[in-house]
């Protein structure tokens, strides 16, 4: 007799018209039972999932951020260099 397990999925996904996207999936099964044990050990399968992602999604954001101020710093360079020499008016809000 096979034994089918249920599985939930915990899924973050980020997206920026800027910066490439990614998504985190963890799939968990499901507790086979209704009991206290087969619950508690779902749930710290849950806490452990949801702090991998976080961990993850920290990650790939350090390294976005990373990024801009990356292209931040050059286009700041850029202008610098545009403008060498001249006066430059910087525009009041």
């Amino acid at each position: 007799m096979s034994s089918i397990t249920a599985q939930s999925r915990l899924v973050a996904t980020y997206s920026s018209p800027d910066n490439k996207h990614f998504t985190v999936t963890k799939t968990l099964n499901s507790p086979p039972s209704a009991s206290p044990q087969d619950k508690t050990s779902y749930l710290e399968g849950l806490r452990k999932a949801v702090t991998e992602t976080q961990e993850q999604i920290n990650k790939e954001l350090t390294a976005r951020m990373e990024e801009d101020v990356a292209r931040g710093t050059a286009t700041a360079q850029d202008k610098e260099e545009e403008n060498y020499g001249e006066e430059v008016q910087e525009e009041e809000d």
